[in-house]
């Protein structure tokens, strides 16, 4: 199986595994956690190492993490696999991928598959895709994540042609994701008030379990960390977390959650879509990733098992270019 897209059977075998754990999800979510690691990360080893090149650690600014990692296509596939000719390739769009961590941990490999993978899938589908590292709490208070993704995204539009291949990537097609607290940092970027571009930089957005309250309600297990990035006045949670500015979101979002979530989150998604169906007069994408908990909705990507890529696909696929 080496070098190989794991076999139906295993990443079928894995989805058992996180259906069979989902219900009790919640008991102990550091405890799943590291289940999912466990069952992912050999996974992923077995994946092909073709179809895709990396240039890793390069700097978008000046803090030790201030880091990213740059995939790009070496196949000539358009952004959703189809095949397109290869004497004239067309400018690839580009995915972002901001990692979670609890405001508090986390980095952009939390070894050497995972979350390596989200944008090694999306390289593999014709998309030059960017994994970024940010500052942490306490170090980096609110709003500092977003803050970082900014400076990162001014980095990607700056310098990411030469590091895209031959047919270059194009700034009009840029989806941004979020996991978990890099969904906050995201939602933040695009919409509050003391962070967001005069104009959006990027065509769209996916909020993968993203925090967009920031509760520290006794179940929370994030709750220490909520405080530490947020701060322990509960008066300013309610105001700089992504919900108080969903309002102002300037482009399209995927708003998705996992089947067995950390307390709360899937109902704060279910609010934010409610929010902008409101505003938009029309709802927004909104995906349940089946069988799937907070950390192995992107532990799965480029295991074979499609649940959530595809659909992320679709929607850079429908979404109108930015100006």
């Amino acid at each position: 199986m080496d070098g190989q897209t794991p076999a139906a059977a295993e990443w079928e075998v894995a989805r058992s595994l996180m259906r069979g754990l989902g219900p009790s999800w919640t008991d102990d979510i550091a405890a799943g956690r590291r289940a999912v690691l466990d069952t992912y990360t050999p996974l992923l080893a077995k994946a092909s190492t073709d179809g895709f090149a990396v240039v890793r650690d390069l700097a978008y600014g000046p803090h030790a993490r201030h880091r990213l990692d740059v995939y790009r296509p070496t196949a000539s596939v358009g952004p959703a696999g189809a095949s397109s000719p290869a004497s004239a390739p067309a400018p690839a769009p580009i995915v972002v991928f901001v990692h979670g961590g609890g405001f508090v941990r986390g980095e952009m490999n939390a070894n050497a598959q995972i979350y390596g993978n989200v944008p090694r899938y999306f390289a593999r589908h014709g998309c030059v895709a960017v994994n970024v590292e940010y500052r942490l709490a306490p170090e980096a208070t609110f709003p500092g994540g977003a803050e970082d993704v900014a400076l990162a995204m001014r980095w990607i539009r700056a310098h990411i042609a030469q590091y895209a291949g031959e047919g270059g990537a194009d700034l009009s097609r840029i989806l941004l994701i979020g996991h978990s607290a890099g969904g906050s940092h995201v939602a933040s970027y695009l919409c509050d008030p003391c962070v967001r571009p005069a104009a959006p930089e990027v065509a769209g957005a996916v909020l993968i379990s993203a925090r967009l309250r920031a509760d520290v309600l006794p179940d929370n297990p994030n709750a220490p960390g909520v405080i530490a990035y947020y701060g322990d006045d509960a008066a300013r949670h309610e105001a700089n977390a992504p919900m108080a500015h969903v309002d102002a979101m300037p482009v399209p979002v995927m708003t998705v959650v996992a089947e067995f979530e950390n307390p709360h989150l899937d109902t704060y998604a279910l609010e934010f879509c409610y929010r902008l169906a409101k505003r938009d007069a029309h709802a927004p994408r909104f995906i349940q990733v089946h069988d799937h908990n907070h950390t192995s909705v992107v532990a799965h990507l480029d295991t074979g098992d499609d649940s959530l890529g595809r659909e992320i696909l679709q929607f850079l696929h429908e979404i109108n270019p930015s100006p």
